[in-house]
């Protein structure tokens, strides 16, 4: 019951502010969404100290022919942990909104979104079956383009939005079919009917254009494509650093804690069928790395506060993907909620960088603002050493433990994974202690009248910036031992499924100088940072001069949007511009329009014979005479 509570509460919530809030006014209708807010995490919170246990049958929903679906939530223990993650996450979020959409025209419209995204995403991680998982898996698709696209006025934020809805659903098309090709092979869409029918299918083919295919590798390459989507790995990441277009608790919220890591977890969700099919976990496997290493060296180079992290986000998502990839699912699990609190931290953070600055996001013209900023300064300082893994904060733990357990499969592509991750390691100490020097030491280069106005956020902003930093710095060791300790089997229980061959098992058996690399790149990045940015400032700018190239090239994001552009958005709307002037134009408008025009004209002609004059009438009248007369002696 408590995980019923736990689901519907942010729906009520989002029905008071959003329908109700006429009656209620403003000030109520913001409030009843923390109300419930907090009533759902006290409720999540309840459901996770009761323990794992059966579904909880809700209603039927779906029944056509043999096909039946049902309202059922999942209560096992992967659930019931995202359950608490994402109820928690959002209920502080919510708070830190009161504060930082203080001065917006509309915040219960806001808050309505929020919440309903809440509902959305609590819906997904209780789903029982494939397409109650769709459901919430749209639904937090839906919600998220309207938040992204939430000042709708100004056109960045139309295009955002847009964009991310577009290349969600390429991802989702993949995802859709994998689902129906997952109830046509297992004939059903429950989990549990799934999970214990796949020792049936190894071994069978479909036959495409007279290719066989391996009926669990197709599955689970169509789902993985849905999750790269979601999770903006790399192909179908460009929408992420785009939608920071949004307020910036969103950005918290969706693009950081909960949304994008719904593709890590319908990964371990589905991982007894994943676990079946090699080629696709070495597939996953090498997209993880990429994607690790690939939005590391962007965000080297950005400049906006909020692209920064986003592009971080990209990368961490990488390195949760490479845990999925090598079967340590529950390390995968473990990143996702370090992840989850201490990049909320961030961007909260961050939120409240940009709330001090009147707005400006440009960290190079910021700077000095540990003075001014002081709390802000030591909980973005917390969020960046978990983020850059230095012990005891929580990423060292999460994130040492992919590499290790990468390295420790031995194969080519877990190594190729290994490679990145390590690589990724030190870049991201790099960019984060940018981030952190150009924002909050030295000088402000800040215009005076900005400077002017700089001021610590509210108490209403703050205090979920604390209880985030706490989380931050001591998640790492306290949940391990549950996570991926010893005895990470019996925590997990049936709710993950550990191959017996997977490096869960062997990752605490990684040589020395492979498992201290990270930690000793990370500290090397951050020594890069404080030469840049500390001691010769005027480093960075020669060496983009000297190195133009590769500047120009990391700036543009490696060239993706701009070789979408040319391949995929020039012709498109060289196709529709065709199709407007030869189909519609011509087709479409051109035959009424044709049949008007002759109507016309044939009209016109005829008015002309109409001359008033009866000899002419006579005449023609002769002629017709005349001609029929010869037509019907030339009949007989």
């Amino acid at each position: 019951m408590f995980t019923l509570i736990a689901v519907l509460a942010p729906l009520v919530g989002a029905i008071l502010s959003g329908v109700a809030r006429p009656l209620l006014g403003k000030l109520v209708s913001v409030w009843s969404t923390i109300v419930f807010m907090l009533i759902s995490a006290a409720s999540a919170i309840m459901a996770y100290r009761g323990g794992v246990q059966p579904a909880l049958h809700i209603a039927h929903w779906v029944q056509v022919g043999t096909f039946t679906s049902s309202w059922t939530l999942r209560q096992d223990q992967l659930s019931l942990v995202m359950l608490v993650m994402v109820s928690v996450v959002s209920m502080l979020i919510h708070v830190y909104s009161v504060g930082y959409m203080a001065h917006d025209k509309t915040p219960q419209r806001f808050m309505s979104y929020i919440s309903l995204f809440t509902f959305a995403m609590l819906m997904l991680v209780t789903s029982n079956n494939l397409l109650q998982l769709f459901f919430g898996w749209e639904g937090v698709g839906l919600v998220s383009y309207l938040l992204i696209n939430y000042w709708y006025d100004r056109k960045a934020a139309n295009d955002a939005a847009i964009k991310a809805f577009i290349v969600n659903r390429v991802g989702d098309l993949a995802f859709a079919v994998g689902i129906a090709l997952a109830y046509f092979t297992f004939g059903s869409i429950q989990f549990d009917v799934i999970f214990a029918g796949v020792s049936s299918h190894v071994g069978q083919y479909y036959t495409l254009f007279g290719t066989q295919m391996p009926v669990l590798e197709v599955i689970s390459f169509l789902l993985f494509i849905g999750a790269m989507g979601k999770s903006a790995q790399i192909v179908l990441h460009t929408w992420l650093a785009d939608a920071m277009e949004g307020p910036t608790p969103i950005s918290a919220l969706i693009h950081a804690a909960t949304m994008v890591a719904a593709g890590v977890f319908m990964i371990v969700r589905m991982s007894p069928l994943i676990n079946a099919a090699p080629a696709a976990m070495g597939f996953i496997t090498f997209v993880g790395g990429t994607t690790a290493f690939f939005a590391a060296t962007i965000g080297c180079v950005q400049n906006d506060i909020k692209r920064v992290i986003a592009y971080s986000t990209c990368s961490q998502l990488g390195y949760m993907f490479l845990a999925a990839g090598v079967g340590a699912y529950p390390v995968a699990m473990f990143h996702l909620i370090n992840h989850a609190l201490f990049k909320a931290l961030l961007f909260l953070a961050a939120g409240s960088v940009i709330h001090a600055m009147s707005d400006e996001q440009d960290i190079r013209l910021m700077g000095g603002l540990a003075g001014k900023l002081p709390f802000t300064c030591a909980m973005m300082l917390i969020g960046s050493l978990a983020l850059i893994a230095i012990p005891p904060f929580s990423g060292y733990y999460s994130k040492d433990a992919i590499l290790d357990a990468a390295f420790s499969a031995h194969t080519p592509i877990a190594t190729y994974g290994w490679v990145c991750g390590t690589l990724g390691a030190g870049l991201t100490a790099f960019y984060t202690s940018r981030l952190f020097f150009l924002v909050f030491t030295g000088k402000s280069r800040a215009p005076k009248h900005v400077q002017d106005h700089v001021h610590e956020s509210p108490f209403v902003m703050l205090l979920p910036l604390l209880v985030l930093g706490i989380g931050a710095f001591a998640s790492g060791f306290v949940l391990k031992p549950y996570f991926i300790g010893s005895e990470f089997q019996s925590f997990w229980g049936n709710s993950i499924n550990v191959a017996a061959n997977s490096t869960m098992f062997t990752m605490d058996k990684v040589a020395n100088w492979a498992e201290n690399a990270p930690l000793a790149l990370a500290i090397f990045g951050i020594l890069v940072a404080a030469l840049f940015y500390l001691l010769v400032p005027a480093l960075p700018g020669r060496l983009s001069q000297s190195f133009s190239p590769v500047y120009k090239f990391l700036l543009n994001k490696w060239y993706f949007d701009e070789m979408y552009d040319a391949l995929l958005v020039r012709p498109s709307l060289r196709l529709a511009k065709f199709a407007w002037r030869f189909g519609d134009e011509q087709v479409i408008d051109g035959v009424p329009k044709g049949l008007a025009a002759l109507t016309s004209d044939a009209s016109a002609q005829a008015v002309k014979l109409q001359t008033g004059s009866i000899a002419l009438y006579a005449f023609i009248m002769l002629i017709g005479l005349v001609v029929f007369v010869s037509l019907f002696i030339w009949v007989r």
